[in-house]
């Protein structure tokens, strides 16, 4: 009996005693709201005045949305929808749509994703921190992805590890 008390007292003081093994502090790397500016000014550059540009944050949040003049209303939400896919599934939105037209459909039913083409993932080194998305270029999702692109190659400098 004195057994099982000294075991159960040893159990809970271990529990009482803080472990440096279980305590972290986390470090996590985001799209500062300069970086996303620069990101969508030059997509926009790139794309026409007619283009909407989003940049969501590593937590899908909109950080900075451009609708250049012109552009249609409904191209805020197409252009968050597909920076949203992109950061969600670390890959172009287009890309993501090829993969879930046979296999993977039922991601196609999460809140805010969307299986078109121009969106694209903002990546430090393997870790994605953000992504960006286009609507409403004269050339459609092949233009809107490139434009994507072309402002996060703006910024490379800034995502390297």
């Amino acid at each position: 009996m004195r057994f099982q008390w000294a075991a159960a007292i040893a159990f809970a003081v271990l529990f009482m005693v803080p472990s440096s093994g279980s305590a972290q502090v986390l470090t996590e790397h985001d799209v500062s709201v300069r970086m996303a500016l620069t990101i969508a000014q030059t997509a926009l550059e790139q794309c026409g005045v007619r283009v909407s540009v989003a940049v969501v944050d590593r937590a899908g949040r909109l950080r900075v949305f451009l609708q250049g003049d012109g552009a249609s209303p409904h191209n805020l939400e197409l252009a968050r929808r597909k920076a949203y896919t992109a950061l969600t599934f670390g890959r172009t939105s287009g890309e993501w749509a090829q993969r879930t037209e046979t296999a993977l459909q039922g991601q196609r039913m999460l809140t805010d994703v969307i299986p078109l083409q121009g969106g694209a993932p903002i990546k430090l080194g393997d870790e994605t921190i953000g992504g960006v998305g286009l609507s409403g270029a004269p050339m459609g999702g092949v233009q809107e992805e490139a434009c994507a692109k072309a402002g996060i190659a703006k910024v490379a400098d800034q995502l390297t590890k």
